[in-house]
């Protein structure tokens, strides 16, 4: 019996690339258009674009697998037009994500990066470091109480900070403070943390009012897409110090970091590793794989996007 064929968008991690290899009759990009007539499924990850153009060119193209939360590498209208079915995997990263929200907080509160360099440069025997910033006791916002944003809320509690939220809408069973607007959040907070998916509707969310709303003392966390922010902005507003600081997981054109955010000392910046622990990687490529099995097998995803629940 043949094996249904895959085609594998790139980057995907090596354990990603060869568990398809050897579940199913994988193709690269290099193999098509030979093999396009031949493709039912795709994997990919949310740094692999998966456009009209590559959708138009897979006549049998049924499902689209998505190894991350987060996807608009994904043209969904696209794909839910044609009828194909599209996954992600949601909730097995939640975890991982907001612990990486909290440490960059608690890394540029706190100065933890600095202080690091502060040892080994030899700076210490000439005195000690400077007082830094306290994030306990702190108020926090969140733009996005989804799942994440909601992990992310219950570990500030834990620090006894006082959090508030700005979502598209109210949500219903929380006890956290609403903000009608992300300028009204980011002025009535000390750290603003932002966690809502990319796309056209999020472009620039965070713009210059938002960045001068949560002002010179203020810190901005990002975790969720560079595209969500706008980065010169952000970029001037650290520079001209109307912006206390920033951690950064996620950027505009990755893996492309303005050198103008490396050379700042109150910024940290990670190379979007939040959800990169080896047991969150390990569930995500589980449930990528299952929801491509159970699309093969009776045409149902564990895990549709919300596009194709409603």
């Amino acid at each position: 019996m043949s094996r249904p064929t895959i085609l594998r968008v790139p980057p995907l991690s090596p354990q990603l690339h060869e568990a398809v290899g050897e579940r199913y009759d994988a193709v690269d990009p290099a193999d098509l258009p030979a093999r396009a007539g031949d493709v039912v499924g795709i994997v990919c990850t949310n740094t692999g674009r998966v456009g009209s153009e590559l959708i138009a060119s897979l006549p049998n193209l049924g499902v689209i697998a998505n190894h991350g939360v987060g996807y608009d590498n994904i043209d969904v209208p696209v794909a839910l037009a044609r009828r194909i079915a599209v996954s992600n995997t949601p909730e097995v990263l939640d975890d991982a994500v907001a612990e990486t929200a909290i440490a960059l907080l608690l890394a540029v509160r706190r100065e933890v990066v600095a202080a690091d360099r502060f040892v080994r440069d030899g700076s210490w025997p000439a005195g000690a470091y400077p007082l830094t910033a306290q994030v306990a006791g702190s108020r926090v916002g969140i733009i996005g109480l989804g799942r994440i944003g909601r992990a992310v809320a219950t570990r500030l509690e834990a620090l006894g900070c006082t959090v508030s939220y700005h979502n598209r809408h109210q949500v219903p069973d929380v006890s956290y403070a609403y903000a009608a607007s992300p300028v009204e959040l980011a002025a009535s907070v000390d750290s603003l943390v932002v966690v809502v998916p990319g796309g056209s509707a999020t472009d620039a969310l965070v713009d210059r009012k938002v960045l001068d709303a949560l002002g010179s003392d203020g810190v901005l966390v990002n975790i969720a897409r560079g595209s969500v922010v706008d980065q010169p902005a952000l970029v001037a507003a650290l520079q001209d110090g109307r912006l206390g600081g920033a951690g950064l997981d996620v950027y505009a054109d990755e893996p492309n970091v303005p050198a103008e955010l490396i050379a700042l000392d109150n910024v940290v910046l990670l190379p979007h590793v939040a959800s990169g622990t080896h047991v969150t990687r390990a569930a995500m490529r589980e449930l990528t794989l299952a929801n491509l099995d159970s699309w093969l097998a009776d045409s149902t995803l564990r895990t549709p996007i919300p596009e194709m629940e409603a």
